[in-house]
């Protein structure tokens, strides 16, 4: 088993990454937490897959878990689907010493992470994460919220888990595309902080897809080891976290832009983080040979890489709604090197007139 620590002083907890580590969650949630009044949020696809099996492990260990099921998708992550969160649960009577279980990808984490963070003011939560892109990055960090028509995770709380069970197994059930997103945010990874990793990618990227589980239960430990590194340094994203939202200024946008119909997030992203390459490229941040390395593992993954068809004005309407922003200027993570980014502030106007070659 890897075990890694996100290092957060009274609020540290331990990230486990296993093989059939979902058949042994209830004595591993016991034996930190005790026996709880508990609740696992799943979604309509991944409830038939997994949380039976979850919820039999959970009785093994004496717990007696209900199940929250949700709609399956982007456009469900909004305050109407938490409003009926906290119904559910005030239906299996939790009280402020319960515990919460987020079982699925980044929507459902971010949902349950949200509605732990706010139901009595905040009770314990459990990411277990089904999906490689929440394997990777979303269940690991504490960000936790929802959409709102006007933009992605507008509303929103840092609630960390009490801990993170990642089982690599759970990644066969997972179609190609979901996994091609997955490995987006792997690729962003590498890109902000380890050149070593990203070549190890430019060799090993297509195993992915074909889900071999040496390559995937290196690339989660890797992964999860750099977001904690990163976490405990900046939990509230003051500082180097930042770095972390590599291309998803512009992800966010086209997500918005396309009503989260079009593009996965992971797609998304890679299409911003292409954009973010070529446009350091252009303002000579970085060198042609970074910028085409990348572009080149984003297309080996099988991901997307050209920005849809909007008007710069789309484009600008739907960044300044985007969170990071401040007043018309945004700052933005640019690439230098292959494993070393930077912020810089640049107005909206100005980033669309690069991205679009006005």
């Amino acid at each position: 088993m890897d075990t890694i620590t996100v290092d957060l002083g009274l609020r540290s907890y331990k990230i486990f990454i296993e093989e059939q580590l979902l058949d042994q969650a209830g004595a591993s949630i016991d034996s930190l937490l005790g026996k709880r009044n508990t609740v696992i949020i799943t979604n309509t696809t991944i409830a038939p897959l997994y949380a039976d099996r979850l919820a039999t492990a959970l009785n093994a260990s004496g717990f007696m878990p209900s199940i929250i099921e949700l709609p399956d998708g982007e456009q469900f992550k909004t305050l109407d689907q938490i409003q009926h969160i906290y119904s559910k649960m005030l239906t299996a009577a939790l009280d402020r010493k319960s515990l919460l279980i987020a079982l699925g990808g980044g929507v459902i984490g971010d949902m349950a992470g949200f509605a732990a963070a706010t139901f009595m003011r905040g009770i314990d939560f459990i990411q277990v994460p089904t999906t490689l892109l929440a394997q990777v990055d979303s269940s690991v960090g504490g960000k936790t919220g929802v959409n709102l028509t006007e933009g992605k995770n507008l509303v929103g709380a840092f609630h960390q888990p009490r801990m993170v069970l990642i089982d690599p197994q759970v990644l066969r059930t997972l179609n190609v595309r979901e996994l091609q997103s997955g490995t987006a945010e792997v690729i962003k990874t590498a890109i902000i902080h380890d050149a070593l990793f990203f070549e190890y990618l430019e060799k090993n990227v297509e195993k992915i897809a074909s889900v071999d589980m040496t390559v995937l239960q290196h690339i989660i430990t890797i992964c999860c080891r750099i977001k904690a590194t990163i976490t405990s340094e900046d939990e509230t994203e003051q500082g180097i976290r930042a770095f972390l939202n590599f291309g998803h200024t512009i992800g966010h946008a086209i997500e918005t832009l396309t009503r989260y119909e079009t593009y996965t997030h992971g797609e998304a992203v890679a299409i911003g983080m292409a954009a973010i390459a070529q446009l350091s490229l252009k303002m000579g941040f970085c060198c042609k040979s970074d910028a085409d390395r990348i572009i080149a593992l984003l297309q080996l993954a099988g991901l997307p890489t050209t920005l849809p068809l909007f008007s710069a004005t789309d484009y600008v309407a739907a960044i300044l709604k985007d969170k990071k922003k401040a007043v018309d200027t945004i700052k933005m993570v640019f690439l230098k090197k292959i494993g070393e980014v930077f912020l810089r502030e640049i107005t909206a106007q100005q980033l669309c007139e690069l991205m679009l070659n006005k």
